[in-house]
């Protein structure tokens, strides 16, 4: 029986959604002092949500780098000074980290079948 392939579009629901929301989330708290009540409401998730995005119990495979760090951190910026949308913020960094070799790489470790020279994210 041959094994289903992960879609780019699973790795972004399942993967990168979740840490770009645990990155806002801890750049909101620690370096804006919002409260995780605040926090939930901006992100339209739970408290819960909040909480184990905080305390890495939840969206904890996907680690950015620096470099991205600093892309979510001006892009976080945007959201408190109300020049962009949450939603928007999320749809620009998706659509920016999906078209990355980064989200490539993550997702060929995450499943197997997909072929090394795989450029279906780049056509």
């Amino acid at each position: 029986m041959k094994k289903t392939m992960i879609m780019p579009q699973e790795v972004e629901v399942w993967y990168l959604l979740p840490a770009l929301r645990r990155e806002l989330a801890n750049i909101f708290l620690k370096d804006y002092a919002i409260n995780q009540r605040r926090i939930s409401k901006m992100l339209g998730i739970t408290e819960s949500a909040v909480s184990q995005y905080l305390s890495s119990k939840r969206a904890s495979e996907l680690i950015f780098s620096l470099k991205e760090r600093k892309k979510i951190k001006e892009a976080a910026k945007k959201i408190i000074n109300k020049k962009q949308s949450v939603m928007k913020t999320l749809y620009n960094l998706s659509a920016f980290f999906m078209k990355s070799k980064v989200m490539c790489n993550f997702h060929k470790e995450h499943d197997k079948n997909i072929p090394k020279n795989c450029q279906v994210c780049f056509k």
